[in-house]
């Protein structure tokens, strides 16, 4: 079986394959790709839901691509509306530039404990803060129609009650970084979270009708618990990889206390152990699901993943005494 093939095979074995573009599995099998993925420096740490994109670009790294994780800090100056009910409270360049290198550390740690030294780390903020409204408009803007823009559903959902022009324009600051980087490092693929996918193809279409050349985007699903309860979230909010928003402590607990339905499918999302490994774990849970073998592998590898495997021995003992 040809390697993307097995890629792709593998990232829809994980859960973590949603919506492809038309052609990806043929662009992606006919060489080593340069891929990104955006993340957003609007707050100043990344929550457990921002691994799942995240693991899309562990997996490219790991199958021999060259990938790029991008930090927003000229696309936070706007703000997205995808999945916003209001506007986005404007942050100050210096909170963005605070938060981005706050989350480009969370990030280089994910990548560290994957080994993947094909992930490289950039910022839009040293293109997009130089823009020219005008050169913009001419160079990005003609190749959009208002009704391509008002299709996406970041946009149809915030018209009932408004949307400002500046969140309005936040696909095509999107999209030109995927152009830039194309233009940069050769960049022909995107990823990112299935909320992302007008934003993805939004910047798909520019890089095809300005650069008349090949784009592709993937995304992978919003995760959601068993009983369809957002992911990531408990009574005290949502589960940081900053260690001062969210303790390691309470980080190992939150991976503990998952449902034996939930417990295989992260670990199959979240961690890089192989199918034969993750099998035999689903296996060995189904016979005994009161030793919680399932999660407590979960919140041992999530732990030392995000807090170093010292830390996670302190916490998993802390656990095992107090429950």
């Amino acid at each position: 079986m040809p390697e993307t093939t097995t890629l792709l095979d593998e990232l829809a074995w994980r859960g973590l394959l949603h919506q492809q573009t038309e052609g990806l599995a043929k662009h992606i099998a006919s060489g080593a790709r340069v891929a990104y993925c955006g993340f957003d420096p609007t707050a100043p740490s990344l929550h457990i839901g921002n691994l799942v994109p995240t693991m899309l670009l562990v997996h490219l790294a790991r199958a021999g691509h060259r990938c790029i994780a991008l930090v927003g800090g000229g696309t936070a100056m706007i703000g997205d509306p995808s999945g916003r009910s209001a506007e986005r409270p404007l942050l100050s360049p210096a909170e963005i530039d605070d938060n981005a290198t706050r989350i480009r550390d969370q990030l280089d740690r994910v990548f560290r404990a994957a080994n993947t030294a094909g992930v490289t780390m950039a910022n839009n903020a040293e293109w997009l803060r130089e823009v020219r409204m005008i050169d913009f408009m001419r160079d990005v803007g003609k190749h959009f129609s208002v009704n391509f823009m008002l299709a996406k559903d970041s946009v149809q959902s915030r018209l009932a009650d408004g949307i400002s022009y500046t969140e309005f324009s936040y696909m095509l600051l999107q999209a030109y970084d995927f152009l830039e980087l194309l233009r940069r490092d050769g960049v022909t693929v995107q990823v990112g979270g299935s909320d992302q996918w007008g934003n993805l193809t939004a910047g798909v279409e520019l890089v095809r009708r300005s650069a008349a050349t090949e784009a592709h985007a993937f995304t992978a699903p919003l995760v959601t618990t068993s009983s369809g309860k957002k992911f990531g979230k408990t009574e005290g909010g949502a589960v940081w990889l900053d260690p001062a928003m969210t303790s390691p402590y309470k980080f190992y607990q939150f991976w503990i206390n998952v449902d034996d339905a939930d417990a295989g499918r992260y670990l199959r999302m979240f961690t890089f152990s192989d199918r034969a490994t993750l099998e035999s774990i689903d296996a060995e849970h189904a016979v005994a699901p009161h030793e919680r073998r399932a999660q407590r592998r979960l919140a041992a590898e999530m732990t030392t993943m995000l807090h170093g495997a010292e830390v996670m021995q302190v916490v998993a003992e802390a656990s095992r005494i107090v429950f």
